[in-house]
């Protein structure tokens, strides 16, 4: 264990006040981790009134800053401390997003739409260089991939996913030999299907029936599987539902659901139930996220049908490149 430790790059891991829970998780995954104190205050006007503590202990050492853009009113004083961390003469700069928040606005549709995944890529773009090089950046399961091209030459993008954790859990499953993975569109489709190949798969589609757009199977068959149904990010949740609807009438024997990211504004997790060991019309059987957004995670702990599976391993690694 001591050469080992010897080997790992130490790290002095900083962290948003949401971030705690996450960040101490991590700590607990490597000895070489340490996890140091900011002082997130206010000035009477609201503006953040900040304080890096022992700014000249990180000097010569490998930096990261765990960070959460859950909301517009969080992200200036977190960008104030990334912009901040890289000039104190570290030896590398990291920043873990694990959430990238604007990733579902990726285009233009009509004229005068904004783009503001492109707009965060290129602010995250120009984080001040360290003495090290470039800034990393570490963010899970992008909502389009076209994104990772929307970041400059200055910053070094490194994109993880949450699925081989979901693989992992899968396994632990007393019907592990019956899974089928659906996924509830194309995109979803896209973005998984290689990293999931081995399992059976059903595709859903949205098709439109006169005024009203509905779910439908596209190609596949859920019959007495049990169908884990796969996205990205989840917000209302109505495709969700809709998706597991269409799969209990063709004869799912479960259904559960995995979203790296759970978003759920408005406390939309309320919408889904648990099956109780009944019928998948009535509800879940699992319904995973990971701790990207902390403020769900809150929220649904320790209640069915949700269950929370940590990303601090995977981070944990990521700072070790």
């Amino acid at each position: 264990m001591d050469s080992s430790l010897k080997n790992s790059k130490r790290v002095c891991l900083f962290y948003c006040p949401e971030m705690k829970d996450l960040a101490e998780r991590i700590a607990s995954e490597s000895d070489a981790i340490e996890l140091r104190s900011i002082s997130w205050r206010t000035f009477e006007d609201g503006f953040p009134n900040l304080f890096i503590s022992n700014a000249q202990g990180v000097r010569g050492q490998h930096v990261a800053f765990l960070a959460s853009f859950s909301s517009p009113g969080v992200i200036f004083e977190q960008l104030s401390i990334i912009y901040a961390l890289p000039k104190l003469f570290v030896s590398s700069f990291t920043l873990v997003l694990p959430f990238f928040p604007t990733g579902t606005s990726e285009r233009m549709e009509d004229e005068g739409d904004v783009a503001t995944a492109f707009t965060l890529a290129r602010i995250l773009s120009n984080i001040p260089i360290s003495r090290g090089g470039p800034a990393s950046l570490v963010i899970f399961d992008i909502h389009a991939l076209q994104e990772r091209f929307y970041f400059g030459d200055n910053v070094l993008p490194c994109f993880e996913s949450g699925i081989p954790m979901l693989l992992n859990r899968l396994q632990q499953l007393p019907d592990s030999d019956n899974i089928t993975i659906a996924f509830p569109d194309d995109g979803a489709w896209k973005r998984f299907h290689k990293q999931l190949q081995h399992f059976p798969m059903v595709v859903c589609a949205k098709v439109r029936e006169g005024d009203q757009r509905i779910v439908r199977i596209k190609e596949g068959d859920p019959k007495g599987r049990h169908v884990v149904i796969v996205d990205d990010l989840v917000q209302s949740g109505g495709t969700l539902i809709e998706c597991q609807k269409v799969l209990a009438k063709h004869g799912a024997a479960k259904i559960s659901a995995y979203v790296t990211h759970g978003i759920f504004p408005n406390k939309s997790w309320e919408r889904f139930n648990h099956d109780k060991g009944g019928n998948p019309e009535n509800g879940m059987s699992h319904f995973w996220i990971t701790d990207s957004c902390p403020e769900t995670v809150k929220q649904v702990r320790n209640k069915p049908p949700f269950e929370v599976i940590s990303l601090s391993a995977a981070i944990a690694s990521a700072l070790q490149i």
